[in-house]
């Protein structure tokens, strides 16, 4: 019994094997027969041009003798217009198909995403380098001199932190004016407050455009740094070995960045020294500037020179009080770092003051020299008024005239202090 049932099985199982192969087999014949890809001749084909010729030279007639089988046709496949021809221009022919127009080839096509697999051939114009954009600003100190210009100093300088050294090195001067002909120029550094001692460069023969190429080296500690300020003196040395100032440069270090990994070339122009006497109290050096536009007084103070101490006692410590007034009614007033242990310190602050254009004909300007004493006392070391006819006369009304007469323009003079109130 269980021999017929495993006949019978296997008859069932060979039975369905043989199904499948002849199913098999017929979907392949049928796939063979009736899907045999075929080919339609187009009747009005476009041949490609030069894109200057007309549309009708593009079509072509077919022989006559040519049969049309009957076929049946694939399915179209899609075309993509490649990257490289995006925002082109494209016009219709009579078949549909489509030719691009004659444009220029360095017409940018619209950006868009790429992918990694787009080919080199197809990568976008992103523009062309403007070679101006990337020149070097044209260095006009050697070239453009104002009038009346004596003569010009490059520089640079450097603090070493770890050693306290500061680094100077004089590079050259241009336009030197000296008393004759010839020149032969030196310079004379030095470190203020400290005027007794100094280094000094080579001596060049006869040229008025030396160049130095010297280096120089003050020890200084970090703490006293920013309230020392160098000096650059040039001298011309005569046929009798008799030296003649040219005039001088007076850079503060307070506002200076002195450390870095590069070094910052400086130039100045040479200012000549004020050669009348000191004053009975000493002299103040200072700037006014009128911006009518915006109702602002600035007011530069530059430096004194030839200070009387009243208190030997204690280290000379020297700050200048700037006070604006109105009607002789006290309105602000705004006051600069101390300097220590210089009858001639070098401030260079700029202060501000808001002031109507209708009351420069009331307004004044007091500048006081104090100097700190024990505790909070001050000794007045002297004071100078600048303003309009109701409260000056001589040098101080010329320099608050000229003010208002070149708007927005420093006007810089130096000024005799005096004690009375």
């Amino acid at each position: 019994m269980s021999e017929q049932v495993a006949a019978v099985a296997g008859g069932v199982i060979g039975g369905i094997l043989l199904l499948i192969l002849i199913g098999i087999a017929a979907y392949l014949l049928w796939k063979k027969i009736c899907l045999q890809p075929s080919y339609e001749e187009l009747t009005n084909s476009v041949t490609p041009t030069h894109p200057y010729a007309s549309l009708e030279d593009q079509t072509l007639t077919q022989p006559s003798s040519v049969i049309q089988p009957k076929s049946i046709r694939t399915r179209s496949l899609p075309f993509i217009i490649p990257p490289k021809f995006h925002g082109r221009d494209w016009i219709n022919l009579t078949n549909g198909e489509q030719v691009q127009e004659d444009s220029d080839p360095y017409v940018t096509p619209e950006s868009g995403p790429r992918c990694s697999f787009h080919s080199l051939a197809g990568a976008y114009v992103i523009g062309s380098i403007n070679p101006e954009l990337y020149k070097f600003p044209e260095d006009k100190s050697e070239t453009d001199f104002p009038e009346c210009n004596i003569g010009r100093l490059w520089f640079s300088v450097e603090y070493e932190q770890e050693a306290e050294r500061l680094l100077v090195s004089l590079i050259k001067a241009r336009k030197l004016q000296p008393p004759t002909d010839s020149c032969s120029p030196f310079v004379k550094i030095y470190l203020l407050p400290d005027e007794r001692r100094y280094l000094q460069s080579k001596t060049k023969r006869k040229t008025l455009n030396p160049q130095f190429d010297e280096n120089f080296i003050f020890q200084v500690s970090s703490r006293t740094l920013y309230q020392r300020t160098l000096k650059f003196s040039v001298y011309h040395v005569d046929k009798q070995k008799k030296h003649h100032l040219l005039g001088q440069v007076i850079f503060p270090l307070k506002n200076e960045t002195l450390t870095g990994d590069s070094k910052l070339v400086i130039w100045r122009d040479l200012e000549a020294e004020n050669l009348e006497p000191p004053s009975e109290y000493g002299d103040i050096q200072f700037s006014l500037s009128y911006n009518d536009y915006l109702g602002r007084l600035t007011v530069v103070v530059l430096r004194a020179k030839g200070l009387k101490f009243q208190d030997e006692r204690y280290a000379a410590s020297v700050y200048i009080k700037v006070s604006l007034m109105n009607h002789n009614k006290f309105i602000k007033c705004k006051k600069t770092t101390a300097v220590l242990g210089s009858p001639n310190p070098v401030y260079n602050e700029t202060f501000s003051f808001k002031a109507d254009q209708t009351e420069l004909d009331t307004a004044s300007l007091s500048l006081s020299v104090l100097q700190s004493a024990e505790g909070d006392k001050t000794h007045l070391l002297g004071r100078v008024v600048v303003g309009p006819f109701m409260y000056t006369r001589g040098k101080e009304l010329e320099h608050w005239n000229e003010m208002i007469s070149k708007p927005k323009e420093l006007v810089k003079r130096w000024h005799a202090l005096c004690r009375n109130t």
